[in-house]
């Protein structure tokens, strides 16, 4: 079982790592959001232990991007904060359980084990016309024939299918695209999303990214 620890606090980061991987978890670590955010986006992992409180991009903000994006790995947030405001934020942003901290370790492996229980729901193959999402294996493929979409776009892609058709503003965007950066420009976005048409359009094809002008982009036939 592969868990990916998102964890700021060096001391706590590898003897919770440690402790983990002594019950038999393959443990891989972060210690900041972007490199969370990194590693979470891979798609690798059978659950996350991430901080709620992190550098770069803060835990709430890499829980709400990695559900955007469609993932639906399980995903225990820490937190030293325990307000019910805290804890309702947390949920609605994707969590599926919170732990408040001090805890104990065993506490932290029961709620895992009790993750691990409730089982990881597939993710569906989404189909829009002849162009085909494949979410667990992140794969793309138009009339049949396989896409190869970079980072950034395929973000971009995940944000658009999971709005079904609706139009996605260019701020929503950007938040998952680029987490919490307050320095992204919206040429930056376009440029993004402009890649993303050149490869989900080849000459011929049926436009399917599309502009609302003034107001973000959408995806679906027209």
């Amino acid at each position: 079982m592969r868990l990916l620890l998102i964890e700021d606090h060096d001391a706590l980061r590898a003897s919770l790592a440690a402790g983990l991987a002594q019950v038999g978890y393959r443990v891989d670590a972060a210690g900041d959001g972007q490199e969370g955010w990194e590693a979470a986006a891979a798609g690798e992992h059978d659950l996350i232990v991430l901080d709620r409180m992190l550098p770069g991009m803060d835990g709430i903000a890499l829980l709400r991007r990695l559900r955007q994006a469609g993932s639906g790995v399980p995903v225990l947030l820490l937190t030293a904060r325990d307000t019910v405001e805290d804890r309702v934020e947390g949920l609605e942003a994707g969590a599926d359980d919170y732990l408040v901290k001090p805890f104990a370790v065993a506490e932290l492996l029961a709620r895992l084990k009790a993750l691990l229980r409730r089982g990881r729901p597939a993710d569906p193959v989404l189909r829009i016309a002849d162009l085909e999402v494949d979410l667990a294996a992140r794969t793309v493929r138009r009339a049949g024939r396989a896409l190869s979409l970079a980072p950034r776009e395929w973000d971009a892609l995940a944000r658009l299918l999971a709005a079904g058709g609706a139009v996605v503003p260019a701020e929503a965007l950007a938040a998952a695209l680029y987490g919490g950066d307050e320095n992204v420009t919206a040429n930056a976005v376009e440029a993004v999303l402009s890649r993303l048409r050149r490869k989900l359009q080849p000459p011929g094809a049926c436009p399917l990214l599309h502009t609302a002008r003034g107001a973000g982009w959408r995806l679906g036939v027209e």
